[in-house]
């Protein structure tokens, strides 16, 4: 006969009855619920290590390197001859002859244009006349005057003869006044006499004038006369040519901005393009810095002048150009980008970001820059910067003192800057990382 071991657990169960139910610890919706909070929990970590890792700074680097910068400034301008000479006419009248047309070489005193001189030589033949008419005129006072002298002479050496008796004392003072008469007239014609010689040299430099002639050897730019053409000179003289000197040697008037007028100075070099030959660079040589502005549309400027050699003649007065003028030049020099001295590392870190409450991120923000931070260029010189460096994966600040720029890279000197530096230009955040 066998006997069943009956466990107390069995007996208080079957006591208690099937409807009744189970112990909390044999729940399985309890152990559901804590399986659902341990992955909830994991979840909740792991992203939180993502966000930290996601804002966690990178830093974007450059070498500091050693180079040649120039700092350079830009401006325009018209090319223009040395030395041009506008011709013109000083007379009225009908232009006769033509003798020369653009781009012809002329030479000093060459007839260029000819006037009809019909009426000049009417004038220089009246003024003639009336030169010869003065002279007869004068040679008739001098005939009188000796004539009166001689009168007044015989009429002194009878009164000295007589003792003062003959002749009367009003014929003696009849021909002292008949002589000083004669010298006024004599005076009268002979300054009628040089006013008639002015006159006639007067029309005879009239009618040379009507033969105009260059006053110096050079090339005609322009003309702006043909026979037939009426001149009408009675208020200004009126320009028929314009000449220019030597077309070997041209200057280059450029306006330079106000803001860097400062660095330009006479003797340094500059190179220029025009539209006519743009991958040729001319040099060409400062002259000039004109100390009086010019201000056009409230930007003031001054006009520069340069020096050009134009040997070849490639190049034609009125071009425009587009000037470099070399201001100032380094070699050998610590070089950073401008990106560089432009970079200051944003507040908090990825800890920060990490542990940062709910509550603070439903805080408003003030608003971000939009601005990029770009480069640019700078042309601030000698003055102490702060340049961020990268050490052990940290921006460090290390002082340094800039120079020139070019634009895109600065000259930096400084205890502490050696070639080769780890030189922070930009910083990203994990995410955006490709």
């Amino acid at each position: 006969m066998s006997s069943k071991k009956v466990t107390p657990s069995a007996d208080l169960q079957a006591l208690l009855g099937s409807d009744h139910p189970p112990r909390w610890w044999r729940r399985p919706t309890l152990w559901m619920s804590l399986a659902a909070l341990v992955v909830l929990g994991a979840g909740v970590l792991y992203w939180q290590s993502q966000q930290k890792t996601k804002s966690a700074p990178v830093y974007v680097t450059e070498p500091l390197k050693k180079g040649d910068v120039t700092l350079t400034v830009a401006a325009n301008g018209t090319l223009q001859p040395t030395r041009s000479v506008t011709i013109g006419s000083e007379l009225s009248g009908t232009v006769k002859r033509v003798l020369v047309d653009v781009n012809d070489r002329i030479k000093a005193g060459q007839v260029l244009v000819e006037l009809d001189t019909a009426k000049l030589l009417d004038q220089v033949t009246q003024s003639r006349a009336g030169l010869a008419s003065a002279q007869a005129q004068l040679a008739q006072a001098s005939a009188t005057l000796k004539e009166t002298s001689a009168t007044l002479a015989r009429f002194e050496e009878v009164a000295r003869l007589s003792g003062g008796k003959v002749p009367s004392a009003a014929e003696l003072d009849s021909a002292k006044a008949a002589v000083e008469r004669a010298v006024a007239s004599e005076s009268a014609a002979r300054a009628s006499v040089s006013e008639a010689r002015a006159g006639l040299a007067s029309t005879e430099t009239n009618l040379s004038k009507a033969s105009i002639r260059s006053p110096i050897n050079g090339v005609v730019l322009s003309r702006s006369v043909d026979p037939g053409n009426a001149v009408a000179a009675s208020l200004q003289a009126v320009t028929l040519f314009s000449v220019a000197e030597d077309l070997t040697q041209l200057k280059l008037d450029v306006a330079v901005d106000e803001a860097d007028v400062g660095s330009v100075q006479v003797g340094q070099r500059a190179s220029f393009t025009v539209s006519a030959f743009p991958a040729r660079r001319y040099p060409a040589t400062i002259h000039r810095v004109a100390f009086g502005s010019t201000k056009t549309d409230n930007v003031v400027t001054y006009t520069t002048t340069l020096n050009v050699d134009n040997s070849d003649l490639s190049l034609r007065p009125g071009m425009t150009a587009a000037a470099t003028i070399v201001a100032k030049e380094a070699q050998g020099v610590l070089l950073v980008p401008n990106t560089a001295l432009r970079f200051s590392p944003t507040s908090g870190n990825g800890a920060t970001a990490a542990n940062t409450s709910i509550l603070s991120k439903m805080m408003p923000r003030p608003p971000r820059s939009s601005t990029p931070k770009t480069a640019g260029t700078d042309r601030r010189s000698g003055g102490p910067r702060q340049i961020w460096v990268l050490k052990d994966g940290q921006p460090v600040a290390q002082p340094g003192k800039t120079g020139i720029s070019d634009g895109r890279f600065t000259e930096v000197s400084g205890e502490g800057l050696i070639e080769g530096m780890a030189v922070i230009t930009e910083q990203r955040s994990s995410a955006a990382t490709p």
